[in-house]
């Protein structure tokens, strides 16, 4: 038994504490950063980059590409990211993932062609795929005392929502000052000065300054004990589903799914297809449908318009001009959408606190998950359904409900994971589940949603998404609420000893 009294941490002196706790906290908050960050500039880093309007089909069309590559190559990558962390150190891998995700889109920023940035895009996933499970495992191990552990965890997770807050007002500057800063090397009709350029070299930053405090911190003591002793096991995926962890591993990887279903099939949908179908904004929507209906035939024409002619030339301005029309109507639609945004991120900020406390009053895992489980199963079905339609002024604060409960979880298995596989398997366990349940399956569900659920529903557009969120992200919860009663405990004492 531990001699070590409640809230040290053996072989950490307080200066090297604090330096883990700011790398983990700097490192969630980056992953974040660099998640967010696509919705943020796709629009018009792929209207310069295709050379078309933002309104024209294509640009749509690439997000979807972009999203869905992302997903794949993230999940696949950051399996076998999963299982270097286990082979050659969680610091070491890290590293090597924080590089991959800064230098990523400092790179993008400099693409001349749609391509470049979808490559550059799944690359710099894939980084944030493998960096946040390396991390989760490396920031475990290094604290002995259990509440100390939990408090680390639960803690830097939380500065994972202040990424998104922070990549809208870096957007917002460099947008403001992109004029002002040097010119890019980007040949014309690039945009030497192009804001979303600058939003992407931001990245660096942060990156760089996790770099340089790297060399300070520590490797997982546990995992270096049996490296260096001979004793580490070689990790081995089938070991996964072997008898005395297959429980562990499809659970887990399941209510993964769920937690990132009900993100992507509803809070994700909200201020895009959710919001503009709100009645405040029905008048707004009635006059931007026949300018919709011009904007759409005109990008038809200019799609079959060579890059070079004086009518494409002519169909640009007018597709221009159809814009600036839009714009009194489509400006209240858009802040509408940025304030549920807002909302669903203060949301999850909160979700992440409330997790960071119980997780050191509530012993029990499971029931630590139901209490978000539970409320979200009413809070997804009343918000999306009874709230979007009956009571629109207070959706908002339905979206802020929905983001806590489901932020939360991401935080929950931040902290589950490690436990729940034996230290060799470590990084390979929570990679399956985070990245392959969660990145993966997880993220589809915006295609159940939008695709599959929502065609099937009465209403307009945007009434069938919503409805559609609300089967999805309460069918989900369900599930996952089931789940939790198969969840295996996690056995505490094996953490950072031997097995």
């Amino acid at each position: 038994m531990s001699s070590t009294a409640p809230g040290s941490s053996p072989g950490l002196s307080p200066v090297v504490r604090f330096l883990v706790l700011a790398v983990a906290s700097i490192g969630f908050l980056f992953d974040t950063y660099e998640l967010l960050m696509l919705p943020v500039i796709a629009g018009p880093a792929l209207s310069e980059l295709l050379q078309v309007p933002a309104n024209n089909p294509l640009v749509r069309q690439w997000v979807g590409w972009m999203l869905w590559s992302a997903a794949v190559c993230g999940g696949l990558f950051g399996l076998l990211g999963g299982f270097l962390i286990d082979r050659f150190g969680r610091k070491t891998v890290m590293v090597g993932s924080i590089l991959l995700y800064s230098l990523s889109p400092l790179a993008a920023a400099f693409s001349s062609e749609a391509w470049m940035l979808l490559v550059f895009r799944c690359t710099t996933f894939i980084g944030i795929c493998v960096e946040f499970v390396a991390a989760i495992t490396w920031l475990a191990e290094l604290f002995e005392d259990r509440r100390t552990r939990e408090l680390a965890i639960g803690w830097t997770q939380a500065f994972a929502s202040v990424g998104g807050l922070l990549v809208t007002g870096a957007n917002a500057l460099t947008a403001k000052y992109a004029a002002d800063l040097p010119a890019l090397p980007v040949e014309a009709p690039l945009n030497a000065h192009a804001g979303w350029r600058y939003t992407l070299i931001s990245g660096l930053i942060p990156g760089a300054l996790i770099l340089m405090l790297m060399p300070f911190v520590p490797e997982s003591q546990a995992w270096l004990a049996r490296k260096r002793a001979g004793t580490l096991r070689r990790p081995r995926f089938g070991e996964l589903f072997a008898p005395g962890l297959v429980r562990t591993t499809l659970v887990a990887t399941a209510l993964s799914a769920c937690a990132y279903a009900g993100a992507f099939g509803a809070l994700q949908l909200t201020p895009a297809q959710v919001v503009p179908g709100l009645p405040e904004l029905a008048e707004h929507q009635k006059a931007l449908q026949p300018l919709a209906k011009e904007a759409a035939a005109l990008n038809g024409k200019l799609n079959q318009t060579p890059r070079e002619s004086d009518e494409r030339k002519d169909l640009i301005k007018q597709i221009v001009a159809n814009r600036k029309q839009q714009e009194p109507h489509a400006k209240p639609i858009t802040e509408k959408g940025t304030e549920a945004q807002f909302w669903q991120e203060i949301g999850g900020l909160a979700g992440r606190i409330v997790l960071a406390v119980l997780v050191v009053v509530i012993a029990s895992r499971r029931t630590l998950l139901r209490v978000f489980l539970l409320p979200g199963l009413v809070m997804f079905p009343l918000t999306y359904y009874y709230l979007f339609q009956q009571q629109p002024d207070v959706f908002v604060y339905g979206v802020f409900l929905c983001g806590l409960c489901t932020v939360a979880q991401f935080s929950y298995f931040g902290e589950y994971l490690p436990k729940a596989f034996p230290l060799h398997l470590r990084g390979t366990g929570g990679s399956f589940a985070t990245n392959v349940g969660g990145r993966m399956i997880g993220t589809s569900a915006s295609l159940l949603t939008t695709a599959v659920v929502a065609p099937l529903l009465p209403g307009s557009t945007f009434v069938q998404v919503a409805t559609g969120a609300a089967i999805v992200g309460g069918g989900v919860y369900v599930i996952g609420l089931l789940l939790s009663f198969v969840l295996p405990e996690p056995k505490e004492e094996t953490l950072v000893k031997a097995e």
